[in-house]
C-alpha cells in the first residue's frame, strides 16, 4: 500500500493472483473414486445375524469365524436348516385364509474355494443327527411289520394254491381265505425309514421320496447341479412341477406302477451354495422364471474374502456347537410327528407391523417408481416369505412349545430385517440376471465408452452414436446416464455460460479413466 493507502500494482497482481487460485481450486474436480459394478447399486448389506435367536446367531457366527467365510453363507444354510426342521410342520395364519407354510428356498453364490462344503457340514450335520435318531426310533417297528408282512405273503400263497386247486363246495372256502389272506398282506404296511434330505436328485426320485416321507423333504448341496437337472439334463425336458408345488404346499399325486399315491400338502426345503455364474445361467433355463421358479427364491451374493483369511482361526467352541446341535436336534425331532401342522398366530401388534410392513411393500412394487417394479415375479411373494421367515425365527426362539405361543412384535421385526437383506441381494441378483431395463440401457451406453474409448461425450454425440433401435428419443438417455453417474463410472460437466440466443447446448460429461482399462 501507498502511504495514502491506495493499493500499488504489486499489490493489485498478488490480489488477482490469489483470487484465480481460490477460482482454478473451486473448478477443479474432486478426484474420482474408484466406481461400482455395474448390477451392484452399492456394497450389498451383510447377513443380519443378530436378529437370530441366541444359539442360532452363535453357531453362526463361529461357523464363520473358523472358515474364514461371510455371515452370509453360514447365515442363509441356518435357515435351510430351520426350515427343514420345521417345514411342512408348521404354518402361519397370517389374516383370514392367508396361511403360509415355514418352509424356504435359500440360495447363496459363492466362487469355488470358498469352503462352502465346510460350511454346510458344520449348519446340516444336526439334522442328519436327528435322522438317525428317528431311524433308531421306528427301526424295531420296521424290522417287525417286515417280519409280519413275509409271514401274511407266505400264507397268501399258500391259501391262493389251494384255491387253485380245490374243487366243488370246497372251492368256495378256499377262495375265501384266499381272499382274506391277501387282504391281511395289504393291511401290514411297513414303516418308512425317516429321510430328511435328498441331495444330488432327480424331480422324479424326490417326489417319491417326499410322497413317501408324508409330503416334506429337504434339497440341500453345496453345489447347483439341482438346476440343471430341472432343466431336462436327463429328462431332456424342463420338470419344474415338484419345486413350484413344493414352494406353496399345493396337493402333489405320483402316479407309479399300477397306482397313484397323493399328498395334500407337499412342502419342500431348498438351500443351494453355488458358484456365481449359476445365477445367470438360471436365467436363461427354460421356464425358470416364466412358470415362477426364480421368484420363490431367496437370494444372497456374499463378497468373497478370499485371500484375506486368517490361517489360524478359532475353531468353533464346543459348547456352542453342542447347543447348536442339540436345539436343531430337539426341533426336528419334536415336530417330526406332526401331521397336521402346527397353526402360528401373530399377536395383535405384531399384526399391525406387519400391516405397515406391507403397505411398504405395495409402495415399492409401483411400476413407475418402485426399486421393486421391474422385479414383481420375486417381491410378490417378499411379503410371505417375511411371514416364513418370522415362523421359523419363532419356532427356533421357543424349541419346547412354540406352538403353544403367538408370533411377538420383535420375531417379525427381525423377520423383516432379514428379508431387506434379501431385498438388496435380489435387487443385485435380478440386475445380474438382466431384468432391469434401466440397468441394460446403462450397460450398452458402458460398452460402446468402453470400446470407442470415450474419454468426453455429449448426450447428442452419445445418441447418435449408439443403435437407434436401442435408444429411440434422447431422452431416454437420461435414467442410464444418471445411473452410471451414481455408480461413478461418468461425471457431469458443469453448464457453460451461454453466450446468446439459441439453444442450450448438449450436456457433456467426462468418463472415468479406469472404463477403459476394465469392463463391466
Amino acid at each position: 500500500m501507498t502511504a495514502n493507502g491506495r493499493p500499488t500494482a504489486e499489490n493489485i497482481l498478488s490480489s488477482l493472483g490469489a483470487a484465480q487460485q481460490l477460482t482454478d481450486l473451486h473448478n477443479t474436480p474432486a478426484p474420482w473414486e474408484a466406481p461400482a459394478p455395474l448390477g451392484q447399486r452399492g456394497e450389498l448389506p451383510s447377513f443380519p445375524v443378530h436378529v437370530l435367536p441366541a444359539w442360532v446367531a452363535d453357531h453362526i457366527s463361529a461357523v464363520a469365524e473358523e472358515t474364514q467365510t461371510p455371515l452370509d453363507l453360514a447365515g442363509c444354510v441356518a435357515l435351510a436348516a430351520l426350515s427343514t426342521a420345521a417345514g411342512g410342520r408348521a404354518v402361519v395364519n397370517v389374516r383370514g385364509s392367508w396361511v403360509e407354510p415355514v418352509n424356504l428356498f435359500v440360495l447363496v453364490a459363492m466362487p469355488p474355494g470358498s469352503r462352502k462344503s465346510a460350511v454346510f457340514r458344520a449348519m446340516t450335520t444336526p439334522l442328519l443327527h436327528a435322522e438317525s435318531v428317528l431311524l433308531s426310533k421306528v427301526g424295531p417297528q420296521i424290522t417287525e411289520a417286515e417280519v409280519a408282512r413275509r409271514l401274511a405273503e407266505d400264507l397268501a400263497e399258500k391259501a391262493a394254491r389251494a384255491a387253485s386247486s380245490a374243487r366243488g363246495e370246497a372251492a368256495t372256502e378256499a377262495i375265501v381265505e384266499a381272499q382274506s389272506a391277501a387282504l391281511a398282506v395289504e393291511g401290514i404296511k411297513v414303516p418308512v425309514k425317516p429321510r430328511l434330505i435328498a441331495d444330488d436328485v432327480t424331480p422324479e426320485t424326490a417326489s417319491t421320496i417326499l410322497v413317501e416321507q408324508g409330503g416334506r423333504l429337504a434339497v440341500l448341496s453345496a453345489e447347483g447341479g439341482i438346476f440343471a437337472t430341472l432343466a431336462g439334463r436327463y429328462s431332456g425336458a424342463p420338470n419344474l412341477d415338484l419345486f413350484l408345488k413344493g414352494h406353496a404346499g399345493d396337493p402333489l399325486i405320483v402316479d407309479r406302477r399300477g397306482r397313484s399315491e397323493r399328498v395334500d400338502q407337499a412342502v419342500l426345503t431348498m438351500g443351494l451354495a453355488v458358484q456365481p455364474e449359476i445365477v445367470s445361467d438360471i436365467a436363461t433355463m427354460p421356464g425358470f422364471r416364466g412358470k415362477g421358479l426364480l421368484g420363490r427364491i431367496l437370494y444372497s451374493l456374499p463378497k468373497s474374502n478370499v485371500g484375506y483369511r486368517n490361517v489360524e482361526s478359532p475353531t468353533v467352541p464346543d459348547h456352542i456347537a453342542a447347543r447348536y446341535d442339540t436345539n436343531l436336534q430337539r426341533l426336528t425331532i419334536d415336530m417330526h410327528a406332526w401331521d397336521d401342522p402346527a397353526r402360528l398366530v401373530l399377536a395383535p401388534e405384531a399384526a399391525e407391523i406387519f400391516t405397515e410392513h406391507r403397505r411398504t411393500t405395495e409402495r415399492r412394487l409401483r411400476p413407475d417408481s418402485g426399486d421393486l417394479g421391474h422385479i414383481t415375479d420375486w417381491a410378490g411373494k417378499f411379503d410371505g416369505a417375511v411371514m416364513r421367515i418370522a415362523g421359523l425365527i419363532h419356532l427356533a426362539a421357543r424349541v419346547e412349545d412354540g406352538w403353544r405361543h403367538p408370533i411377538t412384535a420383535n420375531t417379525v421385526n427381525a423377520a423383516i430385517t432379514i428379508g431387506q437383506y434379501f431385498i438388496a441381494h435380489a435387487l443385485a441378483t435380478f440386475d445380474a440376471m438382466g431384468a432391469d431395463p434401466d440397468l441394460e440401457a446403462a450397460r450398452t451406453v458402458h460398452a460402446w465408452l468402453h470400446r470407442t474409448g470415450t474419454a468426453r461425450f455429449t448426450v447428442r454425440e452419445a445418441f447418435t452414436a449408439l443403435p437407434r433401435n436401442r435408444f429411440r428419443k434422447v431422452g431416454e438417455l437420461e435414467t442410464p446416464l444418471d445411473l452410471l453417474e451414481q455408480l461413478g463410472w461418468i461425471r457431469r460437466e458443469p453448464e457453460p455460460p451461454r453466450t446468446g440466443p439459441g439453444r442450450r447446448p448438449s450436456p457433456a460429461y467426462a468418463v472415468h479413466p479406469s472404463l477403459h482399462q476394465h469392463s463391466a
